[in-house]
């Protein structure tokens, strides 16, 4: 369960700070979670988007609007084997 904490920033830093979380479209709250769980290691990566791509042979051609289903399942089966 998450608890609250309270933290004094001086003026310029938190307005630099509300600025950044600002142009990462962000809460000021939110920034500070990532900020503290990358400094100390806790940060959980998120996979780019890019990642589902090119995941087939690139000599097949393929249908994904007709086969996603078992395209996702085949690429999902196969990067559990690999862990």
């Amino acid at each position: 369960m998450p608890s609250r904490v309270q933290i004094t920033l001086d003026n310029e830093l938190q307005r630099r700070a509300r600025r950044k979380a600002q142009s990462l479209g962000i809460s000021f709250a939110e920034y500070v979670r990532r900020v503290v769980a990358r400094d100390i290691g806790g940060a959980v990566k998120r996979p780019h988007v890019s990642a589902i791509f090119d995941l087939g042979p690139a000599d097949e051609v393929t249908d994904i609007a007709r086969e996603k289903e078992p395209m996702l399942a085949e690429a999902i089966e196969g990067h559990r084997r690999r862990k």
